[in-house]
């Protein structure tokens, strides 16, 4: 990953980042290749006649990709998001081509903006409406120009590494566990031939609890490369913004003291898609010092609740504030 005007990695933060990738793909090749295993033997057991079961992956791998092509215009129907003219922010829109060039990007996305009040990011698109980069006016209004700069450089990473894209198929896995798995629970639960009572219907009412229990576990690794490819964007910001790794932190700090200032209720309103932004609303941070630079100190000192963190698309900013020190 080397673009022009990047700035250079030190050999440490080198060895950080493939063990990023490496990781990366050994979550996606364990997910896939447990899924097909289970898949396979469910489909064995069952016999291939079982035409339902094909019935069910082809439903659930449709809608994902419907939910994937309309998904853009519902995430700016939730957040109000409107595209940003060429008079309007004539510096975010110079920020946005730039940002792109130096990420090795054919064309910059659209540039976007949320009319909420949360301080926040997001990258999506579709082949329908193409790539966007969103920025709210919360952001504007609470950080400094150098600190979008930062946030923007992590949006372009993830559209850079086509991250809705292989969150969208790693994401069908547990979902298409599942509704196999509520399927054959409810054949065992609604079966009224009485020759199919018995043990028949004891395997299949376990066999459906298994694969929607397998169903959780396998959600927990799709949390887990969310997590890693929020890691990788932060990396992307520290390579082409200015100063990109020193600012993305205040960035995320700043987003989570001005997070902390919302009402929960109004924070509650947008968290349908809160895996899209580039901080977890939900996650606030109390401070009220000038000083940013102190407090993020204080929150990487922050002991990390590992119980919180896996049920979480984010990785917890004390951990995500340490892994961009070695980019500084």
């Amino acid at each position: 990953m080397s673009y022009e005007g990047a700035r250079p990695v030190r050999n440490e933060a080198r060895v950080s980042l493939l063990k990023l990738r490496l990781s990366m793909i050994g979550v996606w090749a364990l997910i896939t290749s447990l899924a097909s295993l289970i898949l396979v033997v469910v489909l064995t057991f069952l016999g291939l006649e079982q035409i339902g079961l094909y019935g069910i992956i082809g439903f659930v791998v449709v809608f994902h990709i419907f939910q994937w092509l309309v998904g853009p215009y519902i995430i700016n129907a939730v957040y109000r998001v409107r595209e940003v003219r060429e008079h309007e922010y004539p510096w975010l829109h110079e920020m946005v081509e730039r940002l792109s060039r130096q990420s090795g990007m054919d064309k910059p996305p659209k540039l976007m903006i949320a009319q909420i009040d949360i301080p926040n990011a997001f990258a999506y698109g579709s082949p329908l409406t193409g790539n966007m980069v969103a920025v709210t006016d919360g952001l504007l209004k609470n950080l400094d120009e150098e600190e979008v700069e930062a946030v923007v450089g992590h949006e372009l990473g993830h559209l850079k590494h086509k991250d809705v894209v292989v969150m969208m198929m790693i994401s069908i896995i547990p979902a298409i566990l599942y509704y196999i798995g509520y399927t054959l629970y409810l054949s065992g639960w609604m079966s009224r031939d009485t020759r199919d009572r018995g043990n028949g219907t004891a395997v299949a009412l376990l066999l459906g609890l298994a694969l929607m229990a397998l169903s959780f576990i396998f959600n927990l690794f799709v949390f887990y490369m969310s997590r890693l490819r929020e890691y990788y964007a932060d990396a992307h910001s520290s390579r082409v913004a200015r100063n990109g790794a020193r600012n993305l932190q205040r960035a995320l700090v700043r987003i989570m003291v001005a997070s902390g200032r919302i009402g929960r209720r109004d924070r509650e309103r947008y968290e349908q898609f809160k895996a899209f932004f580039i901080s977890d609303p939900e996650v606030e941070v109390r401070g009220y010092y000038k000083d940013i630079d102190r407090l993020v100190e204080e929150v990487k000192n922050q002991k990390p609740s590992i119980l919180g963190e896996i049920f979480s698309t984010h990785p917890h900013p004390a951990k995500r504030l340490r892994f961009l020190d070695q980019f500084i």
